[in-house]
C-alpha cells in the first residue's frame, strides 16, 4: 500500500488587486509518487517587483513540470535544489531590468520521509496530536521596522542559498503550508485553534484564508493542507540503508539452504566480493553477491554494496542484468540474474579480434547502453570486455557495477583511481573529478581492442604514470578496416576529451551513418556515382581506338 494523503488548499485575493500567492499540488501515478513523492509547493510573489504572480506562478509551475523528470538517482534535495537554481536564474533573466521576486516552500512526501525546500517567508507547520510545530525559517531582517523585508527569495541574488529540512512521516500529522497573508495576521494560537474546531482539510484551509481577512489582513491569503492517513513503504534508497544495519551471511556451502536458496556453487571469491551461485524455488539461477567476512565492519564496502544494488535497480533493462526483488532478507546481500553466455573477453580470446559483421551491432548495443546509464546520472567506470557479456539470448549485458558512481549519491574518495589501468581516461590519472567521457573512452578502447587485440595507447600497468600521445590507427593491426571507421575509432580514444565525441548517442549516430555512407557507396555503380568520368573515360577510349584504327589504315 502506498503513501495515503488528504490535502485541500484555498487563496483568496483580499483588498488586493490581483492575487499573486501560487499554490500547487502534484499527485502523480503510484509508481512515480513510490519513487518521487507527491510535491506541495507555495509561492508569494512579492508585490513591489516586475511582475510578483508571474514570479510566483512561473516558480511553482517550473517545480511541477520538472522535477518529476529529474533522474530517479537524484536525492529530493537534490533534484529540487537544481530546479529552484536554474529558476532563480531565469527570474533573474527576464524581469526586463526590474527584480521578479518570490517566496517558495516546496515539500515532497514519499514513502516514510518528508523533504522540504524553503526560501523567504512563507510558513510550513507540522500539526500532530494537537500541537503545532514551525518547521521553517523566516528569512526577513531583524531590525526594527523591516520585519517584513526580505533577505532571501527566488530572483533576489544571484547565489540562492536554500533552507532543507529532511525528517519521519507520521501516521495521522498534517503540514500546513502558509503565505505571510495568513499567519502574520492570525498568529500561530489562532492557527491551532482553527485546527482543533475544522478536522477536514478543506474547511479548515478555506475557514484560515476568511478568518485572515476578517482579522485585516490586507494581503492575498492562501493555505495548503497536507494530512498523512497512511504511510507508505520506505523508498528503495531508505530500505536500502536499513539493510546496511544487517549482518553478512556466514560462508555458504554447496547443496546449503540459505534464506529459501539452494547453495550450487562458490564462483569467484576476492577482496571485495563474493559471488555464489543460487537456485530459487522454480529452479532459476541467480547471483548472490556478498562482501568477504574480513569486511564486515567496513561501512564504506556495506553502503557499495547496496549503492550498487540500487543503481542496478534504477537501470532495468534488456542491456543489464535483473536484480531480484528479495523482500525478506536477514543478511547483507543482493542477488541478480545469471545469463548463460561469454564475456567478449572470452569471445577475444578464443577467436581472436572480432569480425565487422559482429563487432558492428555489439558496438551500437553498448553506446545505446552507456547512454541511457548516462542520461540517469549513473557512471560505470569499469566498462572493459571482460565486463561485457553475449548472451546466448543474443542481447548484450553490462555487467559489474561495484565501481559505478552517481553524482550527490556515490562516495568518491580522490585518492583512489578506479577501473583497470589500460581503460582509465587520460583525465582521471590528471585527478579530473568522474564524468561521462570517461566512460567514453573506456568503450572506446573496448571496442578497439575487441577489432584488433591491442590498446589505442598500449597497455597499462597498475601504478604506471603513463603519457599520452596520439593514438595509433587501428588500421595498423586491421588492414580491412573501413577509413571511416578507424577515424572513428580515434575521435573514441584521442587521449585529448575535448576531441572525442560528447555523448554516447552523438558517437552512436557517427557510427550509423558512417555505416550507412560505407554500404551505399560499396552497392551503388561507379557509373552512378562517378558519371561524368565514366563518359570521359569512354569517350577517351573510343579516341584512342580510332587513332589506332586510323594509324593501321595509313600504314596499309
Amino acid at each position: 500500500m502506498g503513501l495515503q494523503l488528504s490535502h485541500a488548499e484555498a487563496s483568496a485575493t483580499g483588498p488586493r488587486a490581483e492575487n499573486q500567492d501560487a499554490l500547487r499540488r502534484v499527485t502523480p501515478a503510484p509508481d512515480l509518487a513510490a519513487s518521487k513523492g507527491l510535491l506541495f509547493a507555495i509561492a508569494d510573489g512579492v508585490s513591489q517587483c516586475a511582475d510578483g504572480g508571474l514570479a510566483a506562478r512561473s516558480s511553482v509551475q517550473a517545480l511541477a513540470l520538472d522535477y518529476y523528470a529529474t533522474p530517479q538517482t537524484w536525492a529530493v534535495a537534490q533534484a529540487l535544489e537544481r530546479l529552484l537554481v536554474a529558476q532563480n536564474r531565469w527570474l533573474q533573466a527576464n524581469g526586463g531590468g526590474q527584480p521578479l521576486l518570490t517566496t517558495l516552500s516546496a515539500l515532497v512526501l514519499r514513502g516514510r520521509r518528508f523533504t522540504l525546500a524553503h526560501v523567504g517567508d512563507c510558513r510550513v507547520y507540522r500539526w500532530h496530536r494537537q500541537q503545532l510545530q514551525r518547521i521553517s525559517q523566516d528569512h526577513v531582517w531583524e531590525q526594527p521596522g523591516m520585519q517584513h523585508v526580505l533577505k532571501r527569495a527566488l530572483g533576489l541574488d544571484q547565489h540562492l542559498v536554500l533552507d532543507f529540512l529532511d525528517g519521519e512521516l507520521r501516521q495521522g500529522e498534517s503540514f500546513l503550508m502558509l503565505s505571510d497573508g495568513v499567519w502574520a495576521t492570525l498568529g500561530d494560537s489562532a492557527i491551532a485553534a482553527i485546527l482543533r474546531d475544522q478536522t477536514d482539510p478543506d474547511s479548515a484551509v478555506q475557514t484560515l484564508v476568511r478568518a485572515a481577512h476578517l482579522a485585516g489582513s490586507q494581503d492575498n491569503a492562501s493555505a495548503l493542507l497536507v494530512r498523512v492517513d497512511e504511510l507508505g513503504e520506505s523508498s528503495l534508497g531508505d530500505a536500502l540503508l536499513q539493510l546496511q544495519q544487517l549482518p553478512l551471511p556466514p560462508p555458504l556451502k554447496p547443496g546449503q539452504r540459505f534464506e529459501g536458496w539452494q547453495v550450487e556453487a562458490l564462483l569467484s571469491h576476492s577482496q571485495q566480493a563474493l559471488l555464489y551461485r543460487v537456485h530459487d524455488e522454480q529452479q532459476q539461477t541467480w547471483l548472490l553477491k556478498t562482501l568477504p567476512p574480513a569486511l564486515h565492519n567496513d561501512q564504506t564496502a556495506c553502503q557499495g554494496l547496496l549503492c550498487e544494488e540500487w543503481l542496478l535497480r534504477r537501470v532495468a533493462g534488456r542491456h543489464f542484468p535483473q536484480v531480484h526483488r528479495a523482500t525478506s532478507r536477514q543478511h547483507l546481500y543482493y542477488l541478480m540474474r545469471e545469463y548463460p553466455g561469454r564475456t567478449l573477453a572470452q569471445l577475444l580470446r578464443q577467436n581472436g579480434p572480432l569480425p565487422l559483421a559482429q563487432w558492428q551491432p555489439l558496438a551500437e548495443h553498448l553506446l545505446r547502453a552507456i547512454g541511457l546509464l548516462h542520461r540517469r546520472q549513473i557512471l560505470h567506470r569499469d566498462i572493459k570486455p571482460d565486463n561485457l557479456l553475449l548472451g546466448d539470448d543474443g542481447e548484450l549485458r553490462v555487467l559489474d557495477f561495484g565501481l559505478a558512481y552517481c553524482p550527490g549519491l556515490s562516495a568518491d574518495p580522490a585518492h583512489l583511481l578506479p577501473g583497470t589501468p589500460s581503460f582509465i581516461a587520460p583525465e582521471a590519472f590528471d585527478g579530473e573529478p568522474p564524468g561521462p567521457q570517461q566512460d567514453l573512452y573506456a568503450v572506446g578502447v573496448s571496442l578497439y581492442y575487441l577489432l584488433t587485440g591491442h590498446y589505442p595507447h598500449g597497455e597499462i600497468e597498475a601504478f604506471q604514470r603513463p603519457r599520452f600521445g596520439a593514438a595509433t590507427n587501428p588500421g595498423r593491426y586491421r588492414p580491412d578496416l573501413p577509413e571511416w571507421l578507424a577515424q572513428n575509432l580515434e575521435r573514441g580514444v584521442n587521449a585529448d576529451p575535448a576531441q572525442r565525441y560528447e555523448t554516447a548517442e552523438e558517437w552512436l549516430l557517427a557510427l550509423e551513418q558512417g555505416e550507412r555512407r560505407s554500404l551505399s557507396t560499396r552497392s551503388r555503380p561507379l557509373l552512378e556515382r562517378e558519371p561524368l568520368k565514366v563518359w570521359r573515360g569512354i569517350a577517351l577510349l573510343a579516341l584512342l581506338l580510332n587513332l589506332i584504327l586510323l594509324l593501321s589504315l595509313l600504314h596499309h
